[in-house]
């Protein structure tokens, strides 16, 4: 192996065979004496026939691996190191940095023998293997750094999850009424503390927007939401624990602890590695013990620039506009996860201006957005959407954002602050841009005064992006395609990409999203067509004919670019039946 590493450092001229003979000699000779055996690659970077840097760049290149700074991780979590023991891990020169589902990610620093580790450790921990390349010296200071107390890394999982364990079988389920002194004291408890801020430090690492913690007759699960759809977290827990895992969660969160039969929502506050994550919390009263979901709002995640949201360069044009507009509604619509806050806050960055005064309402604020006006809503003190709206135009506004429309006192001030020189902007929930319309008018807002008000109604929803590792073109089967229908013209310039799942994407072959948009900007046809009553459906049938594309045809065009695949496309927004203008 040390030779073939060697033949292909001489075959790329990065070292000469006169180098390779000298390391050669320094390996025997360190063999002869019984010293350490290094490895080909330490010798030439020890006598500086080569750097450490270059090195690892060839051998990255080389097997197709991304190259990390293995010193910038301050934490892997306990479950992750767990997987293999501290033993293998130095013996084998590898550090686990990742665990999701069954993918193991290793990061190693020879990856001349990575065949090799990967069937030795697909036996022994029955996961899939995927790698990183550090470099030695950092993979050496990372043995040092977390396996350092080797007793106390191996054991205290096992350690923490006998516990459990015990505690079930002790506990009875039924007659168990804890006091908040004896729910405190178990919330202080190290390993329950330390297992969940492993859990949630490696969610946030990972890139999931929510961790669900869910308790059943006999097991706690753990389930991250990663680019929207829901994956097991590490082991299942005994349900003994179901209390003092819920206790840790409320006392960070200032929940009340000894309350169990209502819901309770509160925020968290954490510091992961370098930066500061908040945490919206919200518990559930269930069957066998309370639901928590906590949702990660990682201010560093979030897009504000609109170009890279997923807009077509028509639509994008269309909602600037709009923005730009001195008065009048916009309204987003769509479900809950669907990236509606997103988009409202990349509006309201980029007219965020010293000239401007902007206001928002929303329940819950989930970022802080500087130099903008943030009303958090609270119902239970009378803040509610319509007070909050009635108190904004008191305070001399611009723009005003309200998080949404529920009923009609909102509806209504909103309506008015549009047509009385502001900029309104919110959201509703509804299928599509045309069924806010109806959706208004239901709630009792006269058709002339939806009219007069509205420039512009968009939907949107989320769609996984093909992972930019390990996606490669793929020949779609013409059975799948006809399901889109795919004209001759279109598949003549399509790119269609599939990933194949690897350590990057944690095996599931996807990589962040795209928003797919259905904008519909208020025309005077339009307009007019309002004041008449028309349906969503003719409304629907106008603005495609004025060139709207819909959701549907939005996803597909990212489809056909290679951007996200077939299965997303139908999943989120299904096989667009009469919307194709060719079909």
């Amino acid at each position: 192996m040390a030779q073939l590493l060697g033949e292909m450092l001489i075959e790329a001229g990065i070292i000469s065979k006169e180098d390779l003979k000298l390391a050669l000699e320094i390996q025997k000779k360190e063999d002869t004496e019984e010293k350490a055996h290094r490895k080909i690659g330490e010798i030439l970077v020890a006598n500086k026939i080569i750097s450490e840097d270059k090195l690892y760049q060839f051998l990255a290149n080389k097997f197709g691996l991304e190259l990390i700074d293995l010193s910038m991780y301050e934490d892997i979590p306990k479950n992750v190191l767990h997987t293999i023991p501290t033993k293998i891990a130095k013996q084998l020169k590898v550090i686990p940095v990742d665990m999701l589902g069954k993918m193991l990610t290793l990061a190693i620093a020879n990856p001349v023998d990575k065949t090799k580790i990967e069937a030795d450790l697909r036996f022994r921990t029955g996961l899939n293997i995927g790698f990183m390349l550090a470099t030695n010296t950092q993979v050496d200071e990372a043995l040092q750094k977390f396996y350092q107390d080797t007793t106390s890394v191996d054991n205290e999982l096992s350690d923490f999850e006998t516990t459990l364990i015990d505690d079930a079988e002790t506990i009875d389920h039924e007659s168990l009424e804890e006091s908040e002194a004896q729910i405190q004291t178990s919330a202080e408890d190290s390993p329950v503390r330390k297992y969940l801020k492993s859990l949630i430090a490696k969610g946030v690492n990972i890139g999931a927007s929510d961790i669900h913690i869910e308790v059943f007759e006999k097991k706690i699960r753990f389930r991250y939401r990663i680019d929207g759809m829901l994956r097991t977290a590490g082991k299942d827990l005994p349900t003994g624990y179901k209390n003092p895992i819920a206790a840790v969660i409320k006392t960070m969160a200032k929940l009340k602890l000894d309350e169990k039969r209502i819901p309770q929502d509160g925020r968290i506050k954490m510091r992961i590695g370098r930066k500061e994550v908040d945490f919206r919390v919200s518990t559930l009263p269930c069957m066998y013990g309370e639901k928590v979901v906590m949702r990660i709002l990682d201010k560093s995640n979030l897009m504000l620039d609109l170009t890279k949201l997923g807009f077509e360069p028509s639509q994008l044009k269309d909602f600037d506009k709009a923005i730009r507009s001195p008065w009048g509604m916009l309204l987003i619509t769509g479900p809950t996860g669907s990236g509606k806050t997103t988009t409202l806050y990349s509006a309201l960055s980029n007219l965020n201006k010293t000239d401007v005064n902007i206001m928002t309402s929303e329940d819950p604020v989930e970022y802080n957005l500087k130099g903008i006006n943030q009303v958090q809503i609270r119902s239970e003190v009378g803040m509610t959407f319509d007070a909050a709206l009635k108190a904004f135009l008191r305070q001399d506004p611009d723009i005003i954002m309200v998080g949404e429309i529920r009923d009609y006192p909102v509806a209504e001030i909103a309506i008015k602050a549009a047509l009385t020189g502001h900029l309104v902007l919110s959201t509703l929930h509804t299928n599509d841009a045309p069924s806010s319309i109806t959706r208004l008018v239901d709630m009792g807002i006269e058709p002339f005064l939806a009219a007069s008000s509205l420039i512009l109604v968009m939907a949107q929803r989320l769609v996984r992006k093909v992972c930019p590792k390990c996606g490669e073109p793929v020949k779609i089967p013409e059975v799948e395609l006809k399901k889109l229908r795919i004209t001759s013209e279109e598949l003549a310039n399509a790119t269609f990409k599939q990933g194949k799942g690897c350590s990057y994407c944690n095996g599931s072959g996807y990589k962040g999203r795209l928003a797919v948009y259905e904008i519909m900007p208020v025309s005077e046809e339009i307009r007019e067509m309002i004041t008449n009553n028309a349906t969503a459906a003719d409304l629907k049938k106008k603005a495609m004919e004025d060139g709207m594309l819909t959701l549907h045809q939005s996803a597909r065009i990212k489809f056909l670019r290679g951007e996200t695949s077939l299965a997303e496309v139908i999943r989120v927004t299904g096989t667009g039946e009469g919307e194709h203008k060719n079909g």
